[in-house]
């Protein structure tokens, strides 16, 4: 994933933890269990999930190095507790010591293209019948967003892979994995002004998206918020649970 800049990250992508927690919700914990966090990002939710681990011990992976400092000195009263990973998620095998016991992940499986080789990975790391809970980007997901910026000139929609729900279970299924649900959910994201609307455009989507110089993306995400009309955006969010077989 593109290094993005982590404190923006932390202060824009409160509505994808809000609607990625429900991923850290649905694995079943006893709490002294060893988790991946695949894609901790700034660590808003990693905490969340430490906390439901007393006795228990993180994995936090992310591709970005900036969000991994930012990781760290968010849950840096958690010790020796959370192993910090900086690694590739559609590049198998994953470098990480030992089995752990579940994976989690929110808004960070559709930045990996190869969705075989992500779910190889997983496999690869996944203790037989440890959980898999994750959210992400599905199928038509920020079709107003891709649109939006294709009339101004940027085509973003090669840039990530959101996923229909019946092509991720036979993935899944065929990198050994059972038990899975997968289905996809609306969702709508509103902001309070017109610039809080900008900042979401080029903080998680524009500036991963493209590379852009700041000044253009500013300027790219203003023209799209003008565009776009109401101060709110539709998602599509593909949820699944899964048990490695």
């Amino acid at each position: 994933m593109t290094d993005w800049r982590g404190e923006d990250y932390d202060r824009i992508s409160a509505p994808h933890a809000v609607m990625g927690s429900p991923a850290l919700e649905r694995l079943d914990l006893r709490g002294d269990e060893r988790v991946l966090d695949a894609g901790c990002g700034s660590g808003r939710l990693t905490e969340q999930l430490l906390e439901r681990l007393p006795r228990g011990r993180v994995v936090a992976l992310d591709g970005s190095a900036s969000m991994l400092a930012e990781a760290r000195r968010r849950l840096e009263r958690f010790g020796g507790r959370v192993t910090y990973l900086e690694a590739d998620l559609g590049r198998p095998p994953l470098p990480i010591e030992g089995p752990v016991d579940a994976v989690m992940s929110t808004a960070t499986f559709h930045w990996v293209l190869d969705h075989d080789s992500l779910f190889s990975g997983l496999a690869g790391v996944l203790r037989p019948g440890g959980r898999l809970s994750f959210q992400c980007g599905g199928e038509g997901n920020a079709s107003g967003l891709i649109q939006a910026a294709r009339e101004e000139g940027i085509e973003t929609a090669g840039t990530f892979h959101m996923a229909g729900a019946d092509e991720t279970r036979a993935r899944l299924e065929a990198h050994g994995f059972a038990d899975i649900a997968a289905w996809l959910e609306p969702r709508v994201i509103t902001f309070e002004s017109h610039e809080d609307m900008v900042d979401y455009i080029v903080t998680p989507y524009l500036r991963p998206a493209t590379g852009l110089p700041e000044e253009e993306l500013q300027r790219i995400a203003a023209a799209m918020a003008e565009r776009l009309g109401d101060l709110a955006l539709s998602y599509v969010r593909l949820n699944v649970t899964a048990c490695r077989g």
